[in-house]
């Protein structure tokens, strides 16, 4: 058990560690915004990691860029597009539904429809009968009903 609260702890203590003290703000409601719109933005120099999450340098910048915003009276979401329009919609986790990122939106799903109705296709295949060679005793049999259907 003890084992198991420690390990939770190490786990959970990553996305703590990467903001930094000097970038907190002042504010819980601001420092709360900060965070939730922190999350939902990439670090550019990481793998597929949040800014609210990363310790490199370009994302501590970023942080403190988003509460510098939210210090200046801007919205959420007047942050997010000040840094759409500066490094494009790759900085958003989780990209907008528009004409750009439409098929990137669709594709999972429409695959997922094609994967399953293959499924449903091969599943009602019917298998295959082996084909097996009758006995002398059989063949005789069968013989035997052909001539007497025939008669």
């Amino acid at each position: 058990m003890r084992a198991l609260a420690l390990s939770l702890a190490l786990l959970l203590s990553g996305a703590a560690l990467a903001v930094s003290p000097d970038e907190l703000l002042d504010d819980p409601v601001l420092e709360q915004r900060a965070r939730d719109i922190s999350a939902g933005l990439r670090c550019l120099v990481c793998q597929n990691q949040s800014i609210d999450d990363s310790d490199a340098d370009l994302a501590k910048d970023l942080r403190v860029l988003v509460r510098e915003r939210l210090v200046a009276g801007d919205s959420d979401e007047a942050v997010r597009q000040y840094l759409v329009d500066r490094y494009g919609e790759y900085v958003l986790l989780n990209p907008r539904l528009n004409e750009h990122t439409l098929l990137l939106w669709i594709a999972a799903p429409l695959l997922l429809g094609v994967g399953l109705i293959v499924l449903v296709i091969v599943g009602r295949r019917p298998a295959p009968v082996p084909q097996t060679e009758l006995s002398a005793e059989e063949r005789a049999a069968l013989d035997a009903l052909e001539r007497h259907t025939s008669d």
